[in-house]
């Protein structure tokens, strides 16, 4: 610990800089550091909370395209009290989400479904797939505006025709840049396990009517195997990650996958440095982490029908290889971290912290909570900059109305990473069944926004 005198000769050293290099220091550092810094005398006081460089901070750690979005769903109110040091506080210390159920509007609107997929694309919702009533498996395609504003009163969902793959669910379809989306894999409606790769490329017809324009894209004769219920998620903007899910014949597959995006499209198996990758799964997630080439798997059913709730971090820097993260936790802190489970959502928000929603347990009991995973603090743990795992995991408090206890829904998060959308998915079933443990397949809309109290 520096004693009294060498910390003043710090502060003399500093007090000769001029603001612009301080502030460069300052960048430097984590957001504790930083007031901390603040607290060694009035005149870095006043640097220490000056808006501009709370400004830089959130930027760079959460990138100007994040902070120009949030910006424009500002309430009136909120612009007027508006701070950035305000901002970036209320993020780190985030506790607490609102949910309200979204009205449709109009006569047309999707049918209730599971293992489908939802993205934001261009202020535009897509949905995509799923399992529905019956056994079947949906090959429709629907759009709904969600625009940038704070709320929504309700959504118009359209029906496009848009030269589509094949009826399936549990596959993936990824957003890529701005306007475009990987889809791959799925199971069809005959219980085959696919692995076909399509684009899909939204079209303007207008500023409020699009079209989606689907089309295989030529990826060569090396491919995954056929699978389903895997997770995927994109890296920058020109690599799509794959890990496990069902194969043929019902196996649960803990291979890795990459599609190189970057020149003529292409798959190649990744082989990890030192063999460690997590185990074979299905149901569970992969969510990219902002401004970085890494990733975090979360949960699935593993073999055995084993439900996990063990963190993977993939980085793709150098040799791409896989990491696990170990939580020395003590009995008394179990409850600090998720229970484990399948079919859930894993969507990254606002802050580089991942929100965990729903899915079910071993025993099909579906759940309602919602986790945060702050990635920041995740990374100084695996690095050894951190040495506990306080803050790294985070139950929210929802206010409000609850959405239904669900699994195998979609979720998918605004460009402000404030608002996240949910849709369908397995519910409980109606209170009149004489099952105890009746399911039913779900067709309602949700909106959850993280409550900043700006």
């Amino acid at each position: 610990m520096a004693s009294p005198s060498s910390s003043r000769i710090l502060t003399l050293s500093l007090d000769h800089l001029d603001h612009d290099h301080i502030t460069s220091i300052l960048l430097l550092l984590p957001f504790d550091s930083i007031v901390s810094f603040a607290l060694t005398c009035k005149k870095f006081k006043s640097l220490a909370f000056s808006e501009s460089l709370w400004e830089l901070l959130c930027r760079r750690d959460w990138g100007s395209g994040t902070i120009d979005s949030l910006l424009a769903t500002l309430s009136e109110n909120e612009r007027r009290e508006f701070s950035y040091r305000k901002l970036y506080e209320k993020v780190s210390m985030l506790g607490s989400l609102s949910c309200r159920r979204l009205i449709c509007k109009g006569d047309a609107f999707p049918k209730p479904r599971a293992s489908h997929s939802l993205n934001l694309v261009s202020d535009w919702l897509v949905l995509f797939g799923g399992g529905c009533e019956g056994g079947r498996h949906l090959d429709d395609t629907w759009v709904a505006y969600v625009g940038s504003s704070r709320t929504i009163p309700m959504l118009t969902w359209q029906h496009v025709n848009s030269g589509l793959p094949g009826g399936r669910f549990g596959h993936s379809c990824t957003l890529v840049g701005k306007n475009s989306f990987i889809l791959f894999g799925g199971i069809s409606d005959n219980g085959s396990r696919l692995n076909d790769t399509w684009i899909g490329q939204i079209i303007y017809e207008s500023p409020y009517d699009i079209k989606v324009l689907w089309k295989p894209l030529e990826v060569g004769q090396y491919t995954p195997p056929p699978r389903g219920a895997h997770a995927a998620c994109c890296i920058g903007d020109c690599m799509i990650l794959v890990h496990g899910g069902i194969g043929l014949y019902g196996l649960r597959l803990g291979d890795t996958w990459v599609l190189d995006l970057s020149g003529h499209a292409c798959w190649h198996q990744v082989a990890t440095a030192d063999r460690l990758s997590p185990s074979p799964r299905s149901g569970h997630t992969l969510t990219s982490i902002g401004g970085t080439r890494m990733a975090v798997l979360f949960g699935g059913r593993g073999e055995g029908y084993d439900v996990l709730n063990d963190v993977w971090l993939f980085d793709v820097e150098g040799f791409p290889r896989w990491k696990y993260v170990k939580f020395n936790l003590a009995p008394n802190f179990l409850s600090a971290v998720p229970p484990p489970r399948v079919g859930h959502s894993a969507s990254l928000t606002l802050g580089n912290k991942i929100l965990i929603y729903g899915g079910e347990d071993s025993e099909r009991h579906r759940k309602d909570d919602f986790w945060i995973l702050d990635v920041l603090r995740l990374l100084q743990y695996q690095a050894g900059l951190r040495n506990n795992t306080k803050g790294i995991w985070k139950q929210l408090n929802l206010v409000g109305g609850y959405p239904s206890f669900r699994a195998f829904h979609s979720a998918c998060t605004d460009l402000s990473g404030r608002f996240l959308y949910v849709f369908g998915g397995m519910v409980d079933g109606h209170p009149q069944l004489a099952e105890a443990n009746s399911l039913r397949f779900d067709g309602e809309s949700y909106q959850v926004e993280l409550i900043l109290n700006l």
